[in-house]
């Protein structure tokens, strides 16, 4: 065997190696992607069911509230519809109409002492407060992972592998401006 075939076996091994660790770093990103999804979708279906309960305390102190609690009621059916599909864009719209509708309610149950009181709406409120919460950090991790995923199938050499073996960007869990605004409550108690 001469030098140059082997100096040619050689090099192409060394491309063979790092076209393999090229491809394993797309597919850790892939399903990096995938199990920041899961995250978020664990928590948005324990809220979902975490939501009728409340509903139902708040029905029994609240009976003239009924468009607060009707439009919960809309939003956590638009979440679940998003999450469902797989539909980032509509679960950040529909995310938005629930926060606003969770904000509402809470705003006006300030003016129901007796529901205040009542203990199963005080461990709803704080188990649905704590549910938003993980929401907004595994969020916060989707987002970041969609982003290593995005620059890597972006970035040479790593866009050749990923065109070749149909790599895809992923899409950012994102709110417009009007979406993040601070809810202006001063109506619900004017």
């Amino acid at each position: 065997m001469s030098l140059s075939v082997a100096v040619a076996c050689v090099l192409l091994f060394l491309a063979a190696a790092y076209a393999v660790v090229l491809y394993n770093g797309l597919v850790r990103l892939k399903h990096g992607v995938s199990k920041a999804w899961s995250n978020i979708d664990v928590l948005l279906r324990q809220r979902h069911d975490e939501l009728p309960k409340l509903v139902e305390t708040c029905k029994q102190y609240m009976q003239h509230e009924r468009s607060t609690l009707e439009r919960v009621i809309k939003a956590r059916t638009a979440v679940s519809d998003a999450r469902e599909q797989g539909d980032v864009g509509a679960l950040g719209q529909a995310e938005t109409g629930l926060r606003a509708g969770l904000g509402r309610l809470f705003a006006l149950a300030e003016s129901y002492p007796e529901l205040r009181a009542n203990e199963s709406f005080r461990h709803l409120q704080q188990r649905i407060s704590g549910l938003e919460s993980g929401i907004a950090d595994r969020r916060e991790l989707y987002n970041e992972s969609v982003n290593l995923n995005n620059v890597r199938v972006e970035q040479f050499p790593d866009v050749l592998l990923a065109r070749a073996f149909g790599f895809r960007e992923a899409a950012l869990l994102q709110f417009s401006e009007a979406e993040k605004a601070d809810l202006d409550l001063k109506p619900l108690f004017g």
